[in-house]
């Protein structure tokens, strides 16, 4: 757990949960497990305080907790959970591509709540719906109970563990900490619910959604409520599906760059036939055969099965392998080789921030070595073509800032440097691991200077709310345009520039933060799927 990840879990937990959570989070992170009075004595919390704050981190999924023999209870941070917070509007912005509004809600509130019941998310997304419809319009909660079973179909939702039925009838004390458990045939299986309604739209707080005034309303006894019909089944977003999902995304893309649209478009194909029956961390995809393929291209692509076998031949001599040939029943058996697919975006994006950071020709002499894979300075020079003094510059630079390492091999047992071979070589891994750690220092940079950028102009934000909020009731009670305008012109035009000015460059802050993330994405999950392999 290296400085620069500690502090960017810091900063997001600070901004989405609050300072006692972040005390609390980073602690943990810290000091790796710990049992409650621990984390109380040394944190300087009160006990209240610190199971409040942890309560909202098991919520969320970022805490976990295992029972010792002693039947002592340790609490345990997740990182690498902490750090997916960074990703929320991206698996939010991808729910509504796939799904549309609706979907896009419903991941949004379970990302929100971290775990919620079925009948609880579709309420809550009706009523948010119908608040931005037309008047006279609402949301059908059957419409969005279709959508959750959809999501669920797909593996973007799945169930939260639960407490087996045995131990809740067990006579004996109860145990210090529950035991969840979850069968892998139910994590996607949704409970037949028979929810009927539409949406309400909120009132003024005076009333109900009849229209009653609160001090008329009798006061309904706790008895009478029905009970929920899947109560204690929760669910939560299932962010290795998201993850699966980003990495084919970034698979078509990079065929379509190197091919053509055809060609990308029958690996979508292969992604999506395999995607349910494939595992986010296996390194192939289950092997298909060429009429499988064929039968399964959407209905626009008219190409003829021989084409298609052409296109697939193509794409299996391809030096990338991206798609490989598994066997020849069937027309021809088909695998994605993952695993290479995510070493040669990992790859591309080395070069690529070698040739924003140093130039072209640094860029030149970096694709080279890692083609060549070992080299002396003499060869580099001459391969790449470029005079010796400069050729020695770059390669100090990139070996100074570590995306190139020397390793030496000896003629003789001293090590001496006149009868030593000083090599040249990409070692992608620990490239990979140095521009992650990059990364994550240029997040919490970001973070920092759009929350300095927003503290700068607080009073300026504050009045430009009030200003919105004042003109926002009298528009409701039907005040004339000359009251508006008048209500306008209390924020000056420099303050209304200056609010302009900070719009845009919050704006720009938040789109590099994702484009960052998009990096982190590649760069870990290539490391994740080498450290299986190895």
């Amino acid at each position: 757990m290296t400085q620069a990840e500690i502090k960017l879990c810091s900063l997001l937990l600070q901004e989405h949960f609050g300072e006692i959570v972040e005390k609390i989070g980073v602690h943990l992170i810290r000091t790796g497990s710990q049992p409650l009075r621990v984390i109380a004595h040394d944190t300087g919390t009160s006990l209240d305080q610190v199971k409040k704050a942890l309560c909202v981190l098991i919520q969320h999924n970022l805490v976990i907790y295992q029972v010792h023999k002693r039947g002592v209870v340790e609490y345990e941070a997740q990182c690498s959970r902490v750090l997916r917070m960074l990703r929320y509007p991206r698996y939010i912005y991808t729910a509504k591509t796939l799904y549309s509004d609706t979907g896009e809600l419903i991941v949004e509130e379970l990302l929100l709540n971290g775990k919620m019941a079925m009948s609880a998310v579709v309420k809550k997304v009706a009523d948010r719906l119908t608040e931005t419809m037309e008047d006279g319009k609402t949301m059908d909660y059957a419409e969005v109970s279709n959508t959750f079973v959809r999501l669920a179909d797909t593996h973007f939702v799945q169930r939260c563990p639960l407490v087996p039925a045995t131990e809740n009838s067990d006579p004996g004390p109860p145990p210090p900490a529950p035991t969840l458990v979850i069968n892998e045939k139910d994590m996607y299986l949704v409970p037949k619910l028979s929810l009927i309604g539409k949406g309400k739209r909120r009132r003024s707080s005076d009333e109900d959604a009849t229209g009653e005034p609160k001090a008329k309303r009798p006061k309904h006894t706790t008895d009478n409520k029905e009970p929920i019909p899947d109560d204690g089944i929760y669910w939560q977003a299932n962010l290795d599906r998201f993850h699966q999902h980003f990495r084919d995304q970034g698979i078509v893309s990079a065929v379509a760059n190197r091919m053509d649209q055809t060609s990308s478009e029958i690996v979508r194909t292969m992604l999506r036939m395999s995607e349910i029956t494939t595992s986010s961390s296996a390194p192939f995809t289950q092997p298909l055969s060429s009429n499988e393929i064929f039968r399964s291209l959407p209905v626009g692509y008219n190409i003829s099965k021989q084409v298609l076998d052409q296109y697939l031949t193509l794409l299996a001599d391809d030096p990338l392998e991206f798609v490989g040939k598994s066997g020849d029943s069937g027309g021809g058996m088909y695998v994605i080789n993952l695993h290479k697919a995510l070493g040669s975006l990992a790859t591309a994006t080395l070069e690529s921030v070698v040739q924003e950071r140093f130039g072209s020709r640094c860029a030149r002499i970096f694709r080279l070595v890692l083609q060549k894979k070992h080299l002396e300075q003499k060869q580099v020079e001459d391969f790449a073509m470029i005079p010796a003094k400069e050729a020695k510059d770059m390669l100090y630079k990139m070996l100074s800032e570590n995306f190139i390492s020397l390793q030496e091999i000896p003629k003789t047992p001293d090590h001496a440097p006149s009868r030593t071979f000083y090599l040249y070589t990409v070692n992608i891994l620990s490239a990979a691991r140095m521009l992650l750690h990059r990364c994550y220092k240029s997040v919490a940079n970001l973070i920092e200077r759009r929350q300095f950028e927003t503290k700068e102009n607080k009073r300026l934000l504050e009045k430009s709310q009030r200003v919105e909020a004042i003109i926002a009731s009298m528009q409701a009670t039907g005040a004339e345009e000359a009251q508006l305008q008048e209500i306008e012109e209390m924020i000056t035009a420099p303050e209304r520039q200056q609010l302009e000015t900070l719009k845009r460059n919050v704006n720009k802050l938040d789109a590099c933060e994702i484009q960052v993330d998009e990096t982190i994405f590649l760069l870990e999950s290539y490391i994740e799927s080498t450290m299986k392999r190895q």
